[in-house]
Protein backbone atom coordinates (compact mmCIF):
# COMPACT_ATOMS: atom_id res chain seq x y z
CA UNK A 1 0.00 0.00 0.00
CA UNK A 2 1.29 3.58 -0.96
CA UNK A 3 -0.17 5.32 2.44
CA UNK A 4 0.11 9.02 2.03
CA UNK A 5 1.90 9.94 5.39
CA UNK A 6 3.22 13.15 4.62
CA UNK A 7 -0.12 14.87 3.92
CA UNK A 8 -0.62 15.49 7.84
CA UNK A 9 2.70 15.50 9.51
CA UNK A 10 3.23 12.10 9.14
CA UNK A 11 -0.12 10.61 10.50
CA UNK A 12 -3.01 9.35 9.13
CA UNK A 13 -6.55 8.24 10.54
CA UNK A 14 -7.33 4.71 11.17
CA UNK A 15 -10.28 3.60 12.12
CA UNK A 16 -10.86 0.68 13.72
CA UNK A 17 -13.31 -2.07 12.99
CA UNK A 18 -14.59 -4.98 14.67
CA UNK A 19 -14.21 -8.04 11.73
CA UNK A 20 -17.31 -9.71 13.12
CA UNK A 21 -19.37 -7.25 14.32
CA UNK A 22 -18.82 -4.36 12.30
CA UNK A 23 -19.04 -1.73 15.03
CA UNK A 24 -16.65 1.22 14.56
CA UNK A 25 -14.55 0.84 18.37
CA UNK A 26 -12.34 3.79 18.17
CA UNK A 27 -9.96 6.12 15.82
CA UNK A 28 -6.59 6.67 16.73
CA UNK A 29 -3.50 7.80 14.07
CA UNK A 30 -0.55 5.74 12.44
CA UNK A 31 2.71 6.99 11.65
CA UNK A 32 5.15 4.80 9.21
CA UNK A 33 6.06 3.25 12.38
CA UNK A 34 3.29 2.19 14.31
CA UNK A 35 1.77 0.79 10.81
CA UNK A 36 5.17 -1.47 10.31
CA UNK A 37 4.84 -2.20 13.43
CA UNK A 38 1.25 -3.30 13.25
CA UNK A 39 2.23 -4.98 10.25
CA UNK A 40 5.10 -6.76 11.89
CA UNK A 41 3.21 -7.94 15.17
CA UNK A 42 -0.63 -8.45 14.04
CA UNK A 43 -1.25 -6.43 17.39
CA UNK A 44 -2.68 -2.94 16.82
CA UNK A 45 -0.04 0.00 17.40
CA UNK A 46 -1.00 3.88 17.05
CA UNK A 47 1.24 6.77 17.43
CA UNK A 48 -0.42 8.58 20.65
CA UNK A 49 -0.13 12.24 19.95
CA UNK A 50 -0.54 12.52 23.56
CA UNK A 51 2.21 10.74 24.88
CA UNK A 52 4.10 11.68 21.81
CA UNK A 53 5.44 7.93 20.73
CA UNK A 54 3.93 4.85 19.61
CA UNK A 55 1.09 3.20 21.98
CA UNK A 56 0.57 -0.65 21.55
CA UNK A 57 -3.16 -0.56 22.12
CA UNK A 58 -3.57 -3.14 24.70
CA UNK A 59 -0.26 -2.54 26.51
CA UNK A 60 -1.37 -1.65 29.96
CA UNK A 61 -4.89 -2.92 29.93
CA UNK A 62 -4.48 -6.23 27.64
CA UNK A 63 -7.42 -5.12 25.52
CA UNK A 64 -5.26 -5.96 22.73
CA UNK A 65 -6.66 -5.14 19.15
CA UNK A 66 -5.73 -8.33 17.15
CA UNK A 67 -5.17 -7.38 13.33
CA UNK A 68 -7.24 -8.99 10.67
CA UNK A 69 -6.94 -6.74 7.79
CA UNK A 70 -6.01 -3.20 6.92
CA UNK A 71 -7.99 -1.34 3.63
CA UNK A 72 -6.51 1.94 2.12
CA UNK A 73 -8.87 4.92 1.24
CA UNK A 74 -9.46 6.42 -2.47
CA UNK A 75 -7.10 9.38 -1.22
CA UNK A 76 -4.39 7.21 0.34
CA UNK A 77 -4.27 8.94 4.00
CA UNK A 78 -6.96 7.06 6.20
CA UNK A 79 -6.89 3.25 6.92
CA UNK A 80 -10.09 0.82 7.84
CA UNK A 81 -8.43 -1.41 10.02
CA UNK A 82 -10.00 -4.60 10.45
CA UNK A 83 -9.55 -6.22 13.66
CA UNK A 84 -10.75 -8.87 16.96
CA UNK A 85 -10.94 -7.00 19.89
CA UNK A 86 -9.77 -8.78 23.40
CA UNK A 87 -11.86 -7.16 25.49
CA UNK A 88 -13.25 -3.21 25.37
CA UNK A 89 -11.83 -1.23 23.03
CA UNK A 90 -12.57 2.45 24.94
CA UNK A 91 -10.03 2.69 27.84
CA UNK A 92 -13.80 3.42 29.82
CA UNK A 93 -14.79 -0.09 29.66
CA UNK A 94 -17.31 0.35 26.95
CA UNK A 95 -17.51 -1.23 23.91
CA UNK A 96 -16.39 1.63 21.50
CA UNK A 97 -14.81 4.67 22.32
CA UNK A 98 -18.66 5.90 21.32
CA UNK A 99 -20.16 4.67 24.69
CA UNK A 100 -21.75 2.07 22.80
CA UNK A 101 -21.57 -1.59 23.38
CA UNK A 102 -19.63 -3.96 20.67
CA UNK A 103 -22.69 -6.32 20.14
CA UNK A 104 -23.82 -8.14 16.42
CA UNK A 105 -26.37 -5.97 15.06
CA UNK A 106 -28.73 -7.14 11.97
CA UNK A 107 -30.46 -4.09 11.29
CA UNK A 108 -34.19 -3.91 11.34
CA UNK A 109 -33.98 -7.08 12.61
CA UNK A 110 -32.09 -6.39 15.62
CA UNK A 111 -34.70 -3.82 16.61
CA UNK A 112 -37.40 -6.01 15.85
CA UNK A 113 -36.20 -8.57 18.48
CA UNK A 114 -36.04 -5.47 21.09
CA UNK A 115 -39.81 -5.05 19.98
CA UNK A 116 -40.61 -8.61 20.77
CA UNK A 117 -38.57 -9.12 23.72
CA UNK A 118 -40.36 -5.74 25.25
CA UNK A 119 -43.77 -7.96 24.68
CA UNK A 120 -42.65 -10.13 26.18
CA UNK A 121 -41.42 -8.67 29.19
CA UNK A 122 -44.03 -5.53 28.80
CA UNK A 123 -47.64 -7.59 27.97
CA UNK A 124 -50.29 -6.13 26.45
CA UNK A 125 -53.58 -6.93 25.91
CA UNK A 126 -53.61 -5.21 22.52
CA UNK A 127 -50.87 -6.88 21.53
CA UNK A 128 -50.48 -9.75 19.06
CA UNK A 129 -46.98 -10.81 19.98
CA UNK A 130 -48.00 -10.69 23.71
CA UNK A 131 -51.26 -12.92 22.79
CA UNK A 132 -48.75 -15.75 21.34
CA UNK A 133 -46.59 -15.42 24.34
CA UNK A 134 -49.65 -15.71 26.85
CA UNK A 135 -50.59 -18.69 24.47
CA UNK A 136 -47.44 -20.64 25.24
CA UNK A 137 -44.21 -22.53 23.24
CA UNK A 138 -46.72 -25.06 21.84
CA UNK A 139 -48.72 -22.21 19.88
CA UNK A 140 -45.73 -20.32 18.91
CA UNK A 141 -44.22 -23.33 17.19
CA UNK A 142 -47.30 -24.50 15.46
CA UNK A 143 -47.50 -20.65 14.27
CA UNK A 144 -44.16 -20.88 12.25
CA UNK A 145 -45.15 -24.23 11.08
CA UNK A 146 -47.98 -22.82 9.59
CA UNK A 147 -46.24 -19.93 8.60
CA UNK A 148 -43.07 -22.25 6.48
CA UNK A 149 -46.00 -24.29 4.83
CA UNK A 150 -47.86 -20.85 3.90
CA UNK A 151 -44.17 -19.98 2.68
CA UNK A 152 -43.91 -23.17 0.68
CA UNK A 153 -47.18 -23.21 -1.14
CA UNK A 154 -46.39 -19.76 -2.36
CA UNK A 155 -43.03 -20.74 -3.65
CA UNK A 156 -44.88 -22.69 -6.04
CA UNK A 157 -45.92 -19.86 -7.44
CA UNK A 158 -45.06 -16.77 -8.72
CA UNK A 159 -47.29 -13.91 -7.30
CA UNK A 160 -43.81 -12.58 -5.73
CA UNK A 161 -45.95 -10.12 -3.28
CA UNK A 162 -47.68 -13.10 -1.80
CA UNK A 163 -44.13 -14.99 -1.19
CA UNK A 164 -42.44 -11.84 0.87
CA UNK A 165 -45.70 -11.38 2.72
CA UNK A 166 -45.17 -14.83 3.62
CA UNK A 167 -41.38 -14.51 3.92
CA UNK A 168 -42.07 -12.01 6.09
CA UNK A 169 -44.61 -13.86 8.27
CA UNK A 170 -42.02 -16.59 8.96
CA UNK A 171 -39.40 -14.48 9.97
CA UNK A 172 -41.41 -12.82 12.72
CA UNK A 173 -42.78 -15.88 14.05
CA UNK A 174 -39.26 -17.37 14.18
CA UNK A 175 -38.38 -14.40 16.24
CA UNK A 176 -41.20 -14.70 18.46
CA UNK A 177 -40.37 -18.56 18.98
CA UNK A 178 -36.39 -17.69 19.76
CA UNK A 179 -37.45 -15.32 22.09
CA UNK A 180 -39.90 -17.80 24.27
CA UNK A 181 -36.77 -20.36 24.00
CA UNK A 182 -34.67 -17.75 25.68
CA UNK A 183 -32.48 -17.87 22.12
CA UNK A 184 -30.83 -14.33 20.59
CA UNK A 185 -30.20 -14.34 17.00
CA UNK A 186 -27.08 -13.68 17.47
CA UNK A 187 -26.83 -17.08 18.65
CA UNK A 188 -28.40 -18.70 15.20
CA UNK A 189 -25.86 -16.69 13.47
CA UNK A 190 -22.87 -17.50 15.47
CA UNK A 191 -23.76 -21.48 14.30
CA UNK A 192 -23.99 -20.42 10.50
CA UNK A 193 -20.86 -18.77 10.92
CA UNK A 194 -19.37 -21.58 12.20
CA UNK A 195 -20.55 -23.95 9.41
CA UNK A 196 -19.09 -21.50 6.71
CA UNK A 197 -15.85 -22.04 8.50
CA UNK A 198 -16.07 -25.34 7.88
Amino acid sequence: MKIDFNKSNGLVPAIIQDIDTKKVLMLAYMNEEAYKKTIETRCVTFFSRSKNRLWTKGETSNNFLNLVDIKLDCDNDTLLVMVKPEGPACHTGSGTCWNEGNNATFGFLSELEQIISDRKENPSDKSYTSSLFDKGINKIAQKVGEEAVELVIEAKDNNKDLFVNEAADLIFHFLVLLKAKDIKLEEIVEVLVERHKK
